[in-house]
């Protein structure tokens, strides 16, 4: 869990386009971002399993 702070400084438009921080809506956690679903990879495969995620199934073969 990211600290309050740094979610909030994250928010902010940055000064130059690159430095943007994409950020997990869930957690605030800034490594392993998928931008397709605007979350992290934990909170993805916690959500993915619950089924709150519409056409995401686990796979199995």
């Amino acid at each position: 869990m990211a600290k309050t702070s740094t979610v909030v400084r994250s928010s902010r438009t940055p000064k130059f386009k690159s430095r943007v921080v994409r950020r997990c809506f869930r957690c605030g956690r800034k490594r392993a971002y998928m931008r397709d679903f605007g979350m992290c990879r934990t909170c993805f495969r916690e959500a993915a399993s619950e089924g709150l995620i519409p056409g995401v199934r686990k796979s199995s073969w």
